[in-house]
């Protein structure tokens, strides 16, 4: 989609949108490739024993095809939510694809969700059918009472009672489909933000969100489409990040993906499945390149074809990107978006778009702006809110069932994150941080991120989170929850010498006065610190 260029600015201005009449995720990902080369390898997928199997475009095309023709027999049809519990595997592409080819709506669910979580997705979205695992079929037996529009439940481990095989389905139906001609603005994709703040919501998008995607994907990994690309992420395909800044862009410009199934990431085991597949380029939110500091000399034990790593979904820091080009030779393309709008701002290290402790400008396409409570665009270097103006091909349709919900998200045509943020001199937006986990101290307001960036720069510190407490003199303190690396013992005498280490680097007024050391971080399956629970515990201490 974007035109090759030697700057950025040039790249920006000769940018246009031009969406079809028509537009289909499926058509776009396995359709067209399946015409123009069948046998171009689509995924591997690589086994738990270390071997890989490979899947062509043909193989999924024609599988996804054999899906859709079981779903339209048992009675599923345009518009119907369909369910996908399961983990990282070609199935889920699969699952996805057929979906789109009916019409239907995918609603992609963690394999990590408890009981409470999924009975709660699968009771807002309505969700008639759900294609899972042994995993999740264990979960769904807790709550199957609860959710009374689910009326067909696929295993991809077999059938019984009660229940579908997905191999028997595809088996037995043809392998031959008409995907159905939708528009843009058909509904496609139904994701739930992560629910850091109140009840998660169903993010709905159209088809046209990939197309949405398609420039801040290709600019985030240095032009992806190159003739020996190969991608991989560890993100879920559950969660915006891993389907929609790697496994559909990747497929629908013909870069095969890596796939493997796990549920902890391992930073030894990332840097073995790069070397050994030879893996070009790289979806790593910023919790997991956090990390892969722990590995030791990663760039010399490691010998590394990749030549573009992109990473969002929260704040990467000054430290873990200075960290990895030293390490590595080039940066880290950070982006920007959300699940309601995503990759509105990027950056690309081939075109001299890089900076340390940004994340990024707007990339083509996209009209990105730091906004006051009316709406106003505000200056160079002030605080703000960062908002994205419609219309804008990757902006969510609504959220679902909640009309009051969207029209709250937008001041005019400014979509509004809730991230607080400022505009440098040359054009790069700075995340200072949500509106909620802003530190108001003594008439300061502090975003979490900078004392965390150098909460890890401590040796002693592997992650870090900061907090505000409420105080009677300053309104609130700096509280810090630092997780020590292996080796290390949490004491007062390190306490000391952590806090004195921040406030040596930064200020008076920022370093954490609290630091309570514990063994993790409470995580949204999406790799996002929970910050609320941490303001929750600290408020309990008052």
């Amino acid at each position: 989609m974007l035109l090759p260029a030697s700057d950025y600015d040039t790249l920006k201005a000769r940018f246009r949108w031009s969406l079809p009449p028509t537009y289909n995720i499926a058509e776009a990902v396995s359709d067209c490739w399946t015409m123009k080369d069948p046998q171009r390898l689509a995924i591997r997928q690589v086994l738990q024993d270390g071997s890989h199997a490979d899947w062509t475009h043909g193989e999924l095309n024609s599988t996804a095809n054999r899906l859709a023709n079981a779903f339209r027999a048992k009675g599923i049809q345009r518009g119907d939510r369909i369910a996908l519990l399961l983990p990282q595997i070609p199935q889920t592409a699969i699952a996805h694809i057929a979906a789109y080819k009916l019409g239907a709506i995918a609603v992609p669910l963690a394999a990590l969700f408890g009981t409470e979580a999924l009975s709660y997705r699968l009771q807002d979205s309505g969700a008639r059918v759900l294609v899972t695992d042994t995993s999740g079929l264990a979960k769904l037996s807790e709550i199957r009472d609860n959710i009374p529009d689910l009326e067909l439940v696929i295993s991809i481990d077999g059938g019984d009672t009660g229940v579908s095989s997905f191999q028997t389905l595809v088996s037995n139906a043809s392998d031959r489909f008409e995907t159905l001609r939708t528009s843009p603005d058909d509904p496609a994709l139904m994701i739930y933000t992560s629910g850091t703040t109140g009840q998660p919501k169903g993010v709905l998008h159209g088809h046209r969100v990939l197309l949405g995607h398609m420039p801040g994907i290709e600019l985030s990994q240095n032009f992806l489409g190159q003739s020996d690309d190969l991608l991989w992420t560890p993100a879920d395909w559950a969660w915006a990040g891993g389907l929609l800044n790697a496994l559909f862009p990747s497929l629908s410009l013909g870069v095969p993906v890596i796939s493997h199934a796990t549920r902890k990431f391992d930073p030894e085991f990332a840097f073995h499945l790069l070397e050994k597949h030879g893996i070009r380029n790289a979806f790593i939110p910023p919790t997991a390149l956090k990390m892969l500091r722990a590995v030791e000399n990663p760039g010399k034990r490691f010998t590394l074809n990749w030549r573009s790593v992109g990473s969002a979904g929260e704040t990467l820091g000054q430290e873990t990107y200075d960290w990895f080009a030293d390490e590595f030779g080039f940066p880290v393309n950070e982006f920007y978006g959300q699940t309601e709008c995503n990759a509105v701002l990027g950056s690309a290290a081939t075109l001299g778009v890089t900076r340390s402790g940004a994340i990024g400008k707007p990339t083509p396409g996209h009209e990105v702006a730091v906004i006051d409570s009316e709406g106003n665009p505000l200056p160079a270097d002030t605080l703000g809110q960062i908002a994205i103006k419609r219309p804008d091909p990757v902006m969510f349709l609504e959220y679902w069932k909640k009309p009051e919900a969207t029209e709250e998200k937008f001041i005019g045509d400014w979509m509004t994150t809730g991230d607080q943020g400022v505009v440098d001199q040359d054009g790069y937006v700075h995340f200072i941080g949500r509106d909620d986990d802003i530190i108001t101290s003594a008439g300061y307001r502090i975003g979490p991120g900078e004392i965390e960036d150098c909460l890890i720069k401590h040796p002693s510190v592997a992650l870090a989170a900061a907090v505000g407490k409420p105080d009677p003199l300053r309104t609130e303190i700096v509280k810090a929850y630092v997780v020590l690396r292996s080796e290390e013992d949490g004491d007062d005498a390190l306490e000391k010498n952590i806090r004195d280490f921040v406030r040596n680097r930064l200020s008076a007024h920022e370093y954490p006065r609290e630091i309570e050391f514990v063994d993790s971080l409470p995580m949204t399956t999406t790799g996002k610190v929970i910050r609320r629970r941490l303001r929750d515990h600290a408020r309990a201490e008052v």
